[in-house]
């Protein structure tokens, strides 16, 4: 029987398998994303074993998300949310209206969001939480610049940000995070890191998890700098890998699909 995975689902933390999350950014329309989904629910590569997938949809379709993918195996979610939970902030989305929408998934902590909306570490622990207190799972990016990566500070970095989170947290609501390795030099570049680059960050990443204790280390770590169907296979492979959030190629319904094939067993 083919599971369905939901916001109860996605908040236990971690499945077996890998987890691949398209993030639409600021892209979409009623009529495209009705194709585009369509597509995506219609290939049995979803059902497969082994791999599990959702999209993070602008705000405005999360209800379009609802109505198309009621009962699918494809879950679904947020690109971000507010670090408030109601009152008088305008144009802030909460956590429990994107819940309400039946959304699994919210999108935590980018890189795009840190550098054009300034979202310091502090904000990005407070919007986990806020995500972790509506039921549903949050994506919590990292990821360092080119200039931090020549400096050698990766590893500070994204251990600066990732703790900044993991501190705020009790070891129980940490297991039900999931945490995504996001070069920014790779982000809509054309530049992907190596499978052993992602490899050494996702494996210091997966100690730092650990720290927190192992039902924290056993969550999902993804990588999300240009994963693309040509290389896809690759980075999977790797042991620290446990799945990719996909920009540009989650907007086509057969590059999407064939990254979720390559996270199937081998």
């Amino acid at each position: 029987m083919t599971t369905v995975v939901t916001a109860a689902t996605a908040a236990t933390g971690r499945t077996a398998g890998k987890l691949v999350v398209g993030n639409w950014k600021l892209h979409g329309s009623l009529a495209g994303n009705q194709a585009l989904l369509g597509a995506l629910i219609a290939s049995p590569v979803l059902s497969a074993k082994g791999v599990h997938a959702a999209v993070c949809v602008p705000f405005p379709y999360l209800a379009q998300c609802q109505q198309v993918l009621a009962g699918q195996v494809l879950a679904y979610g947020a690109q971000d949310v507010s670090a408030e939970t109601k009152g008088a902030f305008t144009g802030e989305v909460a956590a429990p209206m994107i819940a309400e929408f039946g959304a699994a998934y919210a999108i935590v902590g980018h890189s795009e969001r840190r550098t054009y909306h300034a979202e310091s570490d502090a904000t990005v622990a407070a919007k986990t939480l806020r995500v972790l207190d509506a039921g549903m799972t949050p994506i919590v990016c990292v990821g360092e610049t080119l200039a931090e990566r020549e400096s050698g500070d990766t590893n500070a970095v994204v251990t600066r940000q990732l703790n900044a989170v993991l501190d705020a947290l009790t070891a129980e609501l940490a297991a039900r995070i999931v945490v995504a390795y996001e070069p920014v030099w790779a982000i809509g570049t054309g530049r992907t890191a190596t499978s052993a680059q992602a490899q050494e960050v996702h494996a210091h990443l997966r100690a730092l998890l650990r720290a927190k204790g192992e039902a924290v280390a056993a969550v999902h770590v993804l990588y999300g700098g240009s994963v693309k169907p040509d290389n896809a296979v690759e980075l999977f492979s790797m042991p620290d890998v446990d799945g990719g959030l996909i920009g540009g190629a989650a907007l086509k319904a057969e590059d999407f699909l064939a990254i979720c094939e390559a996270g199937l067993p081998r």
